[in-house]
């Protein structure tokens, strides 16, 4: 792990990410464990959870996992619940969780459309929802939602994605007009191409890697650190001016 900036407004706060173990989540996880809060995340990738709670069970506070299948919004709101009882009242919620899988505009189904804004869309609303009132009760909230530059590229392969990814911008300025009145920031960070694990595993090769560096202004991939180190930032009190805000981190691409 890269050094990061300490944030004294972080300790003791209570975090939830969804889509937290693995890739770009686990980094986040990881990140606001540094700062001192108390984190909770949500994923459905059972094994991967129990072994990143193990992994970083050496911090001040023991992350909690919580199985959860993010399209099924009841579990999803009976998890956030339990995480309250647990560990305390929320002060800050990172929509994470996604995925981008590709797919061709002649394959797309009506019940695979709709599954593309469950996984990639949905969720981020409904979680929202089961936590603002904890941030109103508070009086201070941070909301962070991750996007993805694709839809703002007009990058092909994969329309269910990028409509969804595209909404992701729309429901932040939205909410962050509703929200605004109890002290609650919303802010969308917005990932270039971020090298994960599966990243590497399914697309990463030496051509498409030279490709992607010709494009960007900074000559490295960037890496999950990059995206965490932007989501501790606007979960801060360091950000107390930023809402309704879409933030791209990716190297400099997006014009």
């Amino acid at each position: 792990m890269n050094e990061i900036a300490n944030y004294p407004s972080l300790d003791n706060k209570v975090v939830i990410v969804t889509g937290g173990a693995s890739g770009i989540g686990a980094c986040i996880v990881e990140n606001f464990l540094q700062q001192g809060s108390k984190v909770a995340f949500l994923d459905k990738e059972e094994n991967l959870g129990k072994k990143l709670v193990k992994k970083l069970s050496k911090y001040k506070y023991v992350p909690v996992f919580k199985y959860c299948d993010l399209t099924n919004i009841e579990s999803l709101k009976k998890s956030i619940n339990e995480i309250k009882k647990e560990i305390g009242l929320i002060s800050i919620l990172v929509n994470n969780a996604a995925n981008d899988e590709r797919h061709s505009l002649e394959t797309v189904t009506e019940d695979f459309w709709d599954d593309r804004m469950n996984v990639n869309l949905k969720h981020y609303f409904f979680a929202i929802q089961s936590v603002y009132k904890d941030m109103k009760k508070l009086g201070d909230g941070k909301i962070v939602n991750i996007g993805s530059f694709s839809w703002m590229l007009g990058q092909g392969n994969m329309p269910g994605y990028t409509t969804a990814k595209s909404a992701v911008m729309g429901l932040t300025r939205t909410i962050a007009r509703d929200l605004g009145e109890f002290n609650i920031r919303v802010n969308c960070v917005v990932p270039g191409w971020i090298i994960t694990e599966r990243q590497k595993k399914l697309w990463l090769t030496k051509k498409i890697k030279k490709e992607q560096l010709e494009r960007q202004c900074i000559k490295r991939m960037l890496e999950p650190n990059d995206i965490g180190k932007a989501v501790l930032f606007f979960s801060s009190d360091q950000s107390s001016g930023c809402t309704a805000q879409n933030y791209v981190v990716d190297g400099g691409i997006v014009h």
